[in-house]
């Protein structure tokens, strides 16, 4: 029927970023089982899994699960972990409970909180608290689930990504960052000194080097992993390679397995011109359709040289692509892994939840990632001459 008009001592949007529980008792075996096919049905990448899948194929798969009632919850747990086995995908998976709540209260942020983007009514982001871990620097400081974010350090957030302010809030362990919260949607503003634990520790490793016959220095990089301060520690390695006189870079991507993809498409855009493209999505669901694009120049206009193995994948796939196909860098060594699918992860009324392939990531010369891999341009390191030449071509090539 009718709206009920809110009395005006409720403010709007009270419920944003906070969790609502649901007794589990609220929603029937039967229920949960179709609750998690219809998440496989909406958003599932059908070339994901390595069995057939259609829309028909799987409503019969639902006809002949429901068939008969299902007497217990653990009964219908194992009913949803065999079904999503049945698609052949091996990142399509069931959560426990437990496993769901250390999943979505994943804290990289050093202070035991996890951070959501959302929108509010001018089309801005907010920040707010999704998770925290109980007796975490920033629970016992006095931050709840559902505050908003305002400022890390005297710098105001409103309007950037978690995944920025995520890395504002890294630091060495024990030092102490200072963040202003608003408490609910209609509470105070309260500011607080909180003390990191929980510190990522740096994935860049770098030095300054001379080749056998080669007059120049090479600014080698290595990253091992992509985490939350991964942009900002290579951004500070660049800057002191180049002030110590490196002529160009070898990027080194061997063995690094991925890790945050988010970090890895902010590190690409580092030695990309304004307007490139990162990487397409692609999936089902319009959500998952984007064309993620550099919005910025480029940090270093050097060559670079990009090691490559078969147990470079997921991010470092990415980076390696948008580098090569912008032919800002040439790849040696070995053809990568070929990890290019993308998950989401959706919580069921029972508290437990469901990984669910829904895109993939298509590099900017519109190749497939997924199962492929990337090819390199070299096996061997090329002298600086020769990778000159090759980008020349490439860019050539490119306007062509």
């Amino acid at each position: 029927g009718a709206p009920v008009e809110q009395p005006p001592e409720i403010c709007r949007g009270q419920d944003d970023g906070r969790e609502v529980e649901v007794k589990a008792e609220a929603v029937t075996n039967e229920q949960l089982v179709e609750e998690a096919w219809e998440v496989v049905n909406e958003g599932f990448l059908p070339d994901a899994g390595s069995r057939p899948w259609s829309p028909e194929l799987w409503m019969q798969r639902k006809q002949d699960i429901l068939q008969g009632s299902i007497k217990s919850r653990s009964r219908a747990h194992d009913i949803i972990t065999k079904m999503l086995a049945s698609l052949g995908d091996p990142y399509t998976r069931f959560l426990s409970s437990s496993d769901f709540s250390k999943m979505s209260k994943y804290d990289m942020t050093g202070i035991g909180l996890n951070l959501r983007e959302i929108p509010d009514d001018n089309g801005s982001l907010r920040l707010v608290v999704l998770g925290l871990i109980l007796d975490g620097p920033a629970h016992s400081a006095g931050v709840r689930q559902g505050d908003e974010l305002m400022s890390v350090n005297g710098i105001d957030v409103r309007g950037k990504s978690a995944f920025d302010v995520s890395s504002m809030l890294q630091g060495p362990k024990e030092t102490f960052v200072t963040i202003k919260v608003k408490h609910g949607n209609c509470g105070p503003v309260e500011s607080m000194k909180v003390q990191r634990q929980m510190a990522a520790r740096t994935p860049i490793f770098y030095r300054l080097e001379k080749r056998d016959n080669e007059n120049s220095s090479v600014g080698y990089i290595h990253i091992k992993e992509f985490n939350a301060v991964a942009k900002k520690d290579l951004v500070s390695a660049l800057k002191r390679l180049q002030n110590s006189g490196a002529s160009y870079f070898v990027l080194d991507l061997r063995d690094n397995l991925g890790g945050l993809v988010q970090a890895g498409i902010e590190i690409a855009k580092l030695f990309l011109n304004k307007g490139d493209t990162v990487i397409y999505t692609t999936g089902r669901d319009r959500q998952v359709q984007n064309t993620i694009v550099a919005d910025s120049g480029p940090l270093v206009t050097t060559p670079v040289m990009v090691l490559v193995n078969n147990r470079t994948a997921s991010a470092s796939e990415i980076v390696a692509s948008a580098l090569h196909d912008n032919c800002k860098a040439v790849l040696v060594g070995e053809r990568t892994f070929g990890k290019g699918l993308i998950q989401s992860v959706f919580e069921l009324h029972d508290g437990s939840g469901i990984v669910v392939t829904v895109g993939k990531y298509v590099t900017p010369n519109h190749k497939d990632i997924n199962g492929d891999g990337i090819e390199p341009d070299y096996r061997r390191l090329p002298d600086l001459n020769e990778a000159r030449d090759y980008l020349m071509r490439c860019q050539s090539k490119k306007l062509n």
